[in-house]
């Protein structure tokens, strides 16, 4: 469609008002985040990271619902753990948001179920992938990060006697993942 200078005006309508602007971009980028999650979602069922799931919960495709099984040879091993995973409309230039649903003594994992991964934060690149956040989660079952803690106390017992701490992880590990 031409406006009335002669212009060809791609899309055929609105003469470039700022409604139509606006509306036009919005969809797509929430169709571009969309589509980056539904790829993710088909290289995830071709390769899940060990011990890991994931998946939309219901038709949300933002919406999804994860479970680690806690890793041998820690105090977490054979405790099934859920995720809620949140993805942003401007996903994967923001990051997902990824809650605990069940109880973990971790000091990297607060009382509302909250998890500090460095990619989650300041880490984050739009090249990371869902099965790469599964991934650096799982790996705090194994190697928790007391530098960086959500939960000081649990993380100065982790380093001053690593063997309570792995008593109480356990415990807590058959009292709620089990």
């Amino acid at each position: 469609m031409n406006n009335s200078a002669g212009i060809s005006i791609p899309g055929g309508g609105a003469g470039g008002s700022a409604a139509a602007t606006s509306s036009w971009v919005s969809p797509s980028s929430v169709s571009t985040s969309g589509k980056r999650i539904q790829r993710e979602m088909a290289e995830l069922s071709n390769d899940l990271p060990p011990d890991c799931s994931a998946g939309p919960m219901g038709d949300n495709l933002y919406h999804w619902v994860s479970t680690i099984v806690g890793p041998p040879g820690t105090p977490y091993q054979g405790g099934i753990f859920f995720l809620d995973i949140t993805f942003p409309s401007d996903y994967p230039f923001k990051p997902p948001k990824v809650v605990f649903k069940t109880r973990i003594y971790h000091c990297n994992v607060d009382s509302a179920g909250n998890v500090s991964v460095h990619i989650l934060k300041d880490g984050w690149s739009p090249a990371l992938t869902i099965s790469e956040v599964l991934l650096a989660i799982r790996s705090i079952f194994i190697h928790p990060d007391p530098y960086n803690p959500l939960l000081p106390g649990i993380a100065h017992l982790y380093l001053a006697d690593k063997a309570k701490h792995d008593e109480l992880a356990a415990e807590w590990t058959m009292r709620f993942a089990k």
